[in-house]
């Protein structure tokens, strides 16, 4: 069973209906909880596959922009493109064998050709860069970090595939920012998502590692959807949760992170505020929907910063539907 959620869309942060929400209580076999029920909108789907959230602000993430798109289909083509000045949109066609970790240039959009564009073996490394976007692309058996960005600001990361890797699908760290992580799906997989890698490394993360995961599929991964240190705020919206053995959301290190209308099911913890050796974060909720799944930790939420930016989202009892028919390559 499940808890009552939003019943419609917003478009913005700030909207006056929710200071007169009201509060209701529903009982399962499984979990009673109470949450927060806005009244006054009309039932609507809102999801979009434009890009949303973080990676919207600082400027804006706009990749290669126009630039005229060019085809790959080895990895020397690849490396070569992707690592040249200026702006290129680079068209990834069949099955690339990559080795080790990768740089990409500044000005990047790399996007899969159909929905088997494939990286193997080894991972992309956004390091020191500003306006990639990645796109479209089935990562598959990576040695290290399927994608990895650090020292990094306006990044996008969309409409990916991620299975049997060995350490992180998507991880974000070194004093990163201005990152949007959507419409992926995650599977046969462990390690999903850092946000920051050390606890070590607040006097370079403190006010940076600003991150938002809207509409992925964490289906059947283990951990860290993400696992945040320091960011603050990390929004984690309309997202959907699927039998989760370790955990769905983790905040520790003083992290500041929006859990907001997701879909949880079958997952035992839901958002937890302390992981391994980590010191706890801080956690704000809002009508998360829970199937089968445990409750949802909060923590010090008035400590989490406002987001900045306005957005679309749906109710979180839609958000299953909505991202399972969505997420994933050869969606957009």
């Amino acid at each position: 069973m499940s808890f009552f959620a939003s019943p419609t869309r917003r478009k913005s942060l700030r909207l006056p209906f929710l200071a007169a929400a009201t509060a209701l209580t529903v009982a399962s076999a499984a979990v009673v909880s109470t949450v927060a029920v806005p009244q006054t909108l009309p039932k609507a789907s809102a999801s979009t596959f434009a890009l949303q959230g973080w990676a919207t602000q600082g400027g804006g993430t706009t990749g290669g922009g126009s630039a005229s798109p060019v085809t790959v289909t080895t990895a020397s083509a690849l490396i070569s493109q992707m690592q040249s000045s200026g702006s290129k949109v680079i068209r990834v066609s069949g099955t690339i064998n990559l080795s080790g970790m990768n740089k990409v240039a500044s000005n990047k959009t790399i996007i899969g050709v159909g929905s088997g564009a494939t990286i193997t073996g080894g991972g992309l490394n956004v390091a020191s860069v500003s306006n990639v976007i990645i796109r479209n692309l089935n990562f598959r058996n990576w040695a290290d970090d399927a994608i990895n960005v650090q020292y990094s600001t306006r990044v996008w990361v969309d409409h990916n595939n991620f299975s049997d890797g060995y350490d992180g699908a998507v991880d974000v760290k070194r004093a990163s920012d201005y990152v949007t992580v959507s419409w992926n799906k995650f599977f046969n997989h462990d390690k999903v998502g850092l946000i920051g890698h050390s606890d070590s490394n607040g006097g370079e993360d403190i006010g940076k590692l600003r991150v938002t995961y809207y509409a992925n599929w964490f289906d059947g991964t283990t951990q860290r959807h993400p696992r945040v240190r320091f960011g603050n705020p990390v929004h984690v919206v309309n997202n959907y949760y699927r039998g989760n053995s370790g955990y769905g959301v983790a905040s520790t290190c003083n992290a500041g992170v929006y859990v907001e209308r997701n879909y949880f099911e079958n997952v035992g913890s839901t958002v937890v505020t302390q992981t391994g050796d980590s010191p706890q974060g801080n956690v704000k909720l809002l009508n998360n929907w829970l199937a089968n799944s445990g409750t949802p930790a909060s923590r010090n939420a008035s400590s989490v910063a406002a987001i900045p930016y306005s957005y679309v989202v749906d109710a979180a009892e839609q958000v299953k539907s909505i991202v399972t028919s969505g997420a994933g390559t050869g969606r957009i």
